[in-house]
């Protein structure tokens, strides 16, 4: 369960990270909703998991998770290019948030 709640937050990050930036310093409503709604889930989400997912671990793929989301975001709404190498790279992060997984 711990592993499940880990990564909904990491996604999470992703939300509010995302709607942080769209907040235009806190001056648009929405997005600041959305921002504060997400950080409260996704920290709780993430001290919840760190009960049982050693903190190390559990913080590099709750960061990697999303800051993998948040830059793909940012690419398919072509706020960012996508380039070949940076497609590269982030999947180079989310292969190494499987492999902290499997060796855990």
């Amino acid at each position: 369960m711990a592993w499940l709640v880990l990564v909904i937050s990491g996604v999470l990050e992703a939300v509010w990270a995302t709607a942080l930036g769209k907040s235009e310093g806190f001056t648009r409503p929405v997005p600041t909703a959305f921002f504060a709604a997400g950080l409260v889930l996704s920290m709780a989400g993430l001290a919840y998991a760190l009960r049982t997912v050693p903190v190390g671990t559990g913080y590099a793929i709750w960061v990697g998770i999303g800051a993998a989301l948040t830059a793909a975001w940012s690419m398919h709404t072509g706020e960012e290019p996508a380039t070949p190498l940076r497609l590269l790279l982030l999947a180079g992060i989310v292969g190494c948030v499987i492999g902290l997984k499997l060796t855990h």
